[in-house]
């Protein structure tokens, strides 16, 4: 660490010099530009203010199907604005895994595409992008989701559970789109300043995001389950609803508090929900004892059906934990 003086200039501007290593680093000269972004009490100088899009080129020579898929996602994720696909020649197999790529991510799209390269680009504009916005519809369509997968079970339902299933590709999508923006703001402060929060408040949506990606994966592996089982008992049922009902209102109350600004309500409410995971685990022991002696294959699948609801409860749980953290005093 370096330590400055500041000076007064011509009586009322502020001057402070910078580290001649650092400016020699950057290609910093007599007569550059530098951009100053504010951050409470700190100030974070860069030499680097441009609107250009970044670039990334990949050979996909050797890539395909779910390999190349997930390649041109982390290339997304990663913040690349022009993600440039190359080989000797593309096949058919790798242009589909490609556009199954650009279909799960927002706002990518193929720009140009010939026989030996595809290039995509990011045409969102970043400024038009809320992380706030973003989290808010994941819990929406998560929680919809966990609902609609125990009517599923509940009423043996096999296209409310198959429509539970395709819901999940539209929460990894704004999850992806989420982890962009949160690794954007670690980048440059610029990314920070265009989204209006700051980088520690994008972290808390960021795990918090993450949790419930998790919920809706969870609603969906239970939505396979409910194709396979068949009728169940009503007193089973029962036990469910009351699981769902324990696992939406932790994940409500924990999100709640995260949102909230009123650092005593919101530790109020973090509270609460976290009071109301452990109660969630004596609820879950007795449905599970209501299972036990049911045909064995069935057993087994409402088994996996409780444990994800009780998980979607912990994960609710971890949410609070987060909201806790968020409305702690902060060190001066």
């Amino acid at each position: 660490m370096e330590t400055r003086k500041v000076q007064v200039t011509g009586g009322s501007t502020f001057t402070v010099s910078i580290p001649k290593d650092w400016a020699t680093a950057n290609g910093i000269e007599a007569g550059e530009r530098l951009a100053f972004y504010p951050q409470d009490d700190s100030l974070v100088v860069t030499s680097r203010d441009s609107d250009e899009k970044s670039e990334g080129t990949l050979d996909i020579t050797d890539l395909r199907g779910e390999s190349l898929t997930r390649t041109v996602m982390t290339m997304y994720v990663s913040g690349f604005d022009v993600i440039v696909l190359e080989s000797g020649r593309i096949d058919a197999d790798q242009r589909q895994a490609i556009r199954n790529a650009t279909q799960s991510l927002v706002g990518l799209e193929v720009i140009e595409e010939t026989g030996d390269r595809v290039v995509i680009q990011d045409l969102l504009d970043s400024s038009e992008l809320s992380v706030h916005n973003a989290v808010t519809r994941m819990r929406l369509i998560a929680l919809s989701m966990l609902e609609d997968a125990v009517t599923a079970i509940r009423e043996n339902d096999d296209s409310l559970a198959e429509d539970v299933i395709e819901r999940d590709d539209d929460v990894d999508r704004l999850w992806f789109m989420v982890s962009r923006i949160f690794r954007a703001t670690l980048r440059t402060p610029k990314a920070a300043e265009e989204l209006g929060v700051s980088r520690e408040t994008c972290f808390d949506y960021h795990s918090s995001a993450r949790q419930l990606e998790r919920i809706a994966d969870h609603a969906a592996k239970m939505a396979q389950h409910a194709r396979q089982l068949g009728e169940i008992p009503e007193e089973v049922a029962a036990g469910l609803d009351d699981l769902h009902d324990d696992a939406a209102e932790i994940v409500n109350t924990a999100m709640d508090a995260l949102l909230l600004d009123e650092e005593r309500d919101a530790t109020e409410l973090a509270n609460d929900a976290r009071e109301h995971v452990r109660e969630m685990d004596q609820h879950t022991r007795a449905v599970d004892d209501r299972i036990r002696d049911l045909d064995a294959q069935q057993a087994q699948l409402l088994g996996l059906i409780v444990d994800s609801l009780s998980r979607s409860g912990d994960y609710g749980g971890n949410v609070a934990e987060t909201a806790l953290q968020r409305a702690a005093p902060r060190p001066e």
